[in-house]
């Protein structure tokens, strides 16, 4: 007979990521705060290899509107500013020969729903990888009825996978609305 665990545990594992790369996402999305996540994306050629920015320098956040990046070489500010200039960021880099600084604009109610809305997107991809999650959990169940496995214990089984499901939509809904309300907190 097999143990119902062996079926749940890669559900809630794969639930688990889906949140964490939702989480990981959304902390990117630019909502006129500054964050210096929004620079994780952005990489620099350092020494003939692509290197994240918080590897070369520096990133600080000394008030809401601001970004500070101080490189550790001298020979790095170009490389930094050219790799935020051609990223997806969005935000033109100011130097001053010590620090680079970006300035984050306050975002119009046009660009405040845009996000939303693709923060929306973000949430549901999360939702349908863990519906997905469930779904391969309890056809595993199913086939393991075949194998011996008992059908109240595999209803059990199935009846915690639902609950472990819906604790994981409950917090995909739990943090899309805290990303919701920081993008529309004007």
């Amino acid at each position: 007979m097999t143990d119902p665990k062996t079926y749940i545990k890669p559900a809630e594992d794969k639930m688990e990521k889906a949140v964490a790369y939702l989480d990981e996402t959304l902390a990117r999305i630019r909502a006129g705060k500054a964050n210096p996540k929004i620079l994780d994306a952005v990489r620099v050629d350092y020494y003939g290899s692509m290197a994240p920015i918080s590897n070369v320098a520096n990133v600080t956040v000394p008030d809401a509107r601001t970004i500070v990046i101080t490189p550790w070489e001298k020979s790095m500010f170009k490389p930094i500013e050219k790799a935020i200039i051609n990223s997806e960021v969005g935000i033109m880099p100011e130097n001053n020969g010590e620090v680079i600084r970006l300035a984050i604009p306050p975002l119009t109610e046009d660009r405040r729903k845009a996000l939303v809305k693709q923060c929306k997107a973000e949430a549901e991809t999360a939702k349908v990888s863990v519906r997905n999650a469930r779904r391969e959990a309890i056809e595993a169940l199913k086939k393991a009825i075949k194998l011996g496995m008992s059908e109240d214990i595999e209803k059990d089984a199935e009846t915690s996978v639902q609950k472990i499901h819906d604790k994981f939509l409950k917090k995909i809904d739990d943090i899309f609305a805290a990303k919701e309300k920081e993008i529309l907190t004007v």
